[in-house]
């Protein structure tokens, strides 16, 4: 009767440990124990159902040197259920013949630690590829040849459900409002096609000589690890590859013109009957080409300062070191821009300059967020002034900064609210002190004004005039006497 509770009891174990493997969609899976010395050895990180969107570095292997990591990725239907699997495999090389001991390490894949138990492998001498007799006759074949993969396979080409796109947010924009151009590779949620990526960064390199306008200024998101996000596009699910995305700033109103773009892919061919344990895809590749566009760009309405203007959707936050100052003493300001567009753009405001303050050049500091096809930011401006006169004053009628708004289609001006009480004496003739000119521009007024002829004689340029004759004439009479 024990007998028979411990079995119940180790079939509840065993099938609760069955649930919760099954549960896990990650894997981490060990190459064989043995391997020849020209063989590769791996590792491999397996995900179902899910993409492969962060992992930690592979471990270094005492006995094995690191070759590189490749890729492979497959989506299957089966019953109308949707199955896919990413993998990331690295390779591994043995140094020599002998005994290599894996350690036990921890790895992190999708923000998830796992751990995964050493084992010791053996490298052999090199293994030799078996030959296949050419004289071998159809007869001849082994029945389990179609079932290990030893025999011929014929590789078919798969429909893909794939395409290159170039998207922008807005279809016409004013001179100088941006707007954000992704170049994505869509795959579709059915696509029985394996695909992956070729050269990406060589073949990304040309793709932007040809689609950066020259007309705009740029804004780059600096996409660097393409990752899948799940999209619906007419209520079709696909998976979005962003390979570039950046903002662009028309600087004119000439159309902006997205030439077709080639992208070469990696695309498999697969095994017409697959095997067990054979080669069930094959190596090919398929160019995909995104569709052109154009960008109408309009001229910003009539006003005065049309083309001093910036062009976004902007707030200001200002800050000041006191509203109670003192005349002759320096005091802090900061007008602070932020919202949405092109920051690197943004001029400092408006000063307005008077005899009741010194306001000095601002120190300037800049900040640009780049994200959720999005360029936002700050510009501050940090002045330092010099309150001259005793009064009160409002700081609007000093610091303003007009901008144009896309989106109400207006300009705007944002203006400083704060309101400053200067108090003490006047420092206005202490200024006029400190800029006198001398005595010299003192005598000015009065110096006689009245007009002379420059060319008029007088007594002492007929003096000169005539010292120089004689002197003349001595030379003369001096070189012929000798």
């Amino acid at each position: 009767m024990n007998f028979f509770y411990k079995t119940i009891f180790l079939g509840i174990l065993l099938l609760a440990a069955l649930v919760t493997s099954g549960q896990d969609n990650v894997q981490i899976t060990l190459g064989p124990d043995e391997i020849g010395e020209n063989q590769a050895w791996t590792i491999t990180v397996t995900v179902n159902n899910d993409r492969l969107k962060n992992y930690d570095n592979f471990p270094d292997i005492e006995g094995f040197r690191k070759r590189g990591t490749s890729t492979q990725s497959q989506t299957s239907i089966v019953n109308g259920q949707v199955s896919s699997t990413q993998s990331i495999i690295m390779t591994y090389l043995p140094t020599g013949q002998g005994t290599v001991t894996v350690p036990s390490f921890k790895m992190k894949v999708n923000d998830q630690t796992f751990s995964v138990t050493g084992k010791k492998v053996k490298v052999g001498a090199a293994v030799q590829s078996p030959q296949r007799d050419p004289y071998r006759s159809f007869f001849d074949r082994d029945p389990m040849d179609d079932f290990f993969g030893r025999g011929d396979t014929e590789f078919v080409d798969v429909k893909e459900d794939a395409l290159l796109t170039l998207t922008t947010n807005k279809e016409e924009v004013y001179v100088g409002e941006g707007f954000t151009a992704t170049l994505s590779f869509l795959v579709a949620d059915n696509n029985r096609a394996p695909m992956q990526f070729h050269e990406l960064g060589k073949q990304l390199a040309d793709i932007l000589k040809k689609l950066r306008p020259a007309t705009c200024w740029e804004e780059n998101f600096n996409i660097e690890n393409i990752e899948g996000e799940h999209i619906d596009i007419q209520g079709k699910g696909y998976t979005q590859y962003k390979i570039y995305q950046a903002s662009f700033y028309p600087l004119n109103t000439q159309p902006i013109e997205f030439p077709s773009i080639g992208l070469k892919m990696i695309k498999f061919k697969v095994a017409k009957n697959p095997s067990f344990f054979g080669q069930n895809r094959q190596e090919d590749f398929k160019t995909f080409y995104s569709k052109s566009k154009t960008i109408k760009v309009k001229e910003l309405p009539p006003h005065p300062m049309r083309d001093a203007v910036a062009v976004g959707d902007y707030h200001l936050d200002e800050k000041i070191g006191a509203t109670n100052l003192q005349t002759g003493q320096s005091a802090s300001y900061e007008f602070r821009v932020f919202g949405e567009g092109n920051i690197s753009s943004v001029e400092k405001p408006r000063v307005t300059k008077d005899n009741a303050f010194d306001f000095y050049e601002p120190n300037v500091k800049q900040n640009i967020n780049r994200e959720r096809n999005r360029v936002t930011g700050t510009k501050s401006f940090n002045y330092f002034m010099i309150p001259k006169e005793p009064g009160a004053y409002d700081l609007g009628d000093y610091f303003q900064w007009v901008f144009f708004n896309p989106t109400t289609n207006k300009y705007d001006t944002l203006r400083s609210h704060y309101k400053v009480s200067v108090i003490g004496e006047s420092k206005k003739n202490q200024f006029i002190e400190s800029t006198d000119l001398g005595s010299f521009y003192d005598r000015i007024d009065a110096t006689n004004n009245i007009v002379r002829n420059t060319n008029q004689s007088d007594w002492m340029k007929i003096g000169f005039n005539l010292l120089i004759v004689v002197m003349l004439a001595t030379s003369v009479y001096l070189v012929f006497r000798k």
